[in-house]
């Protein structure tokens, strides 16, 4: 793919440059030897896959996606419409399709990504943030996919020393239907949006740190040494949502112990329960509150306009659960926590994953052919 070595400067890119270097510098400090990294990289990623989403023109929420990634059945049966179900299995199966793309991509993924790298590597300026940035553009208009050179980038800054981690920074608002098309305001727009993007997931960073240390602080003082209550902080930490069913798993616990044990999380204020499920409920640490409201069990039918409809209230401006963001923890103050169980938890989460994608494939084909199925129960 023939690509222009250079770009001319507008007045705007110093700024621009300056503000995207800073701030995915500040960022991949904050991280540098972060024991909660790779926990880090899984929100961040259920995060990018949202904006990505929303940028391709899906709606996605990621904690929707969180819930897919856990391996729930997708709750349809307030979808009176064949069309509308398919189409959220549809934004579902993309979502996770978004997802394996910039964490476990399959060879002929690998393939276009490699493409786009080195789409990447034939362009040439004093900046590598410049030089990502025209590639990107010079991709997209010779009619190149988004979703490879999406990965492309997370390697990118990797390869060039911008992120010692693969964090999956894009800068999806460029490409909304308003940004400019022109290369050089195009490039400014695309620094800004990484440049926000940084700064987001620095805010992420922050409060899952805070959210982990507090509840191991509160669950773990006075109990015994030998207690699976600190490795089971340690899994909800890792993922947004966990079930009892993936806690027992990777802790090494009963079904039946984890549902207790994620009960008195609830009860002592540590955990939320998410869903209002009577089953395969969901589990967050107390600072996604907020998700209650998300991911509430399909209301019964009520008296109104178009049988079968229910309406959602929507939260107040006092209703607001936001908290002011916090300093993050001092070196000191993480050395007293065993950090080993992380990747494992993620390993585990990597699998449901990649099962989960299988039966939301399986789903759709089932679903077309048979519209009238029932999804769930």
């Amino acid at each position: 793919m023939p690509l222009r070595r250079s770009v001319v400067a507008g007045p705007a890119l110093p700024g621009a440059l300056e503000r995207a270097s800073a701030v995915m510098a500040r960022l991949d400090q904050a991280l540098a030897s972060h024991p909660l990294g790779p926990a880090f990289l899984y929100r961040t990623r259920l995060e990018a896959v949202r904006r990505q989403a929303a940028a391709d023109g899906q709606r996605i929420d990621a904690w929707h996606l969180a819930a897919v990634l856990e391996g729930l059945r997708l709750q349809l049966d307030h979808v009176r419409q064949v069309y509308d179900r398919n189409s959220i299995l549809d934004a579902a199966r993309d979502a996770l399709g978004l997802h394996q793309w910039i964490s476990r991509p399959d060879e002929d993924q690998q393939r276009a990504i490699a493409k786009a790298e080195q789409a990447l590597s034939e362009v040439r300026s004093s900046s590598g943030l410049v030089s990502a940035a025209q590639g990107f553009h010079e991709w997209l208009a010779a009619g190149g996919a988004r979703a490879p050179m999406r990965a492309a980038l997370i390697r990118y800054w990797v390869k060039h020393k911008r992120f010692r981690a693969p964090i999956p920074i894009t800068g999806p608002r460029a490409l909304s239907a308003d940004a400019p098309k022109g290369e050089a305001e195009w490039i400014c727009t695309f620094l800004h949006a990484v440049a926000d993007e940084a700064t987001d997931y620095h805010q992420i960073l922050v409060d899952i740190e805070r959210e982990w240390v507090s509840a191991r602080k509160q669950r773990v003082a006075g109990r015994r040494s030998n207690s699976r209550a600190p490795m089971a902080i340690d899994v909800m930490a890792a993922a947004p949502l966990v079930s009892a069913t993936t806690l027992a798993k990777t802790v090494g616990m009963s079904i039946q112990a984890a549902t207790l044990m994620l009960d008195e999380f609830v009860a002592e204020g540590i955990a939320v329960e998410v869903t209002h499920r009577s089953a395969r409920r969901l589990f967050g640490l107390s600072g996604l509150a907020p998700l209650r409201y998300e991911t509430d069990a399909p209301r019964r039918s009520k008296p109104g306009p178009g049988r079968g409809r229910w309406r959602a209230e929507s939260l107040t401006d006092e209703e607001d659960t936001g908290s002011v963001p916090l300093p993050p923890l001092s070196l000191i103050e993480r050395r007293g926590i065993d950090y080993s169980d992380l990747e494992a938890v993620l390993a585990q989460l990597d699998q449901v994953n990649r099962s989960t994608k299988q039966r939301l494939d399986a789903t759709v084909r089932a679903q077309t052919s048979e519209p009238d199925l029932h999804l769930s129960r």
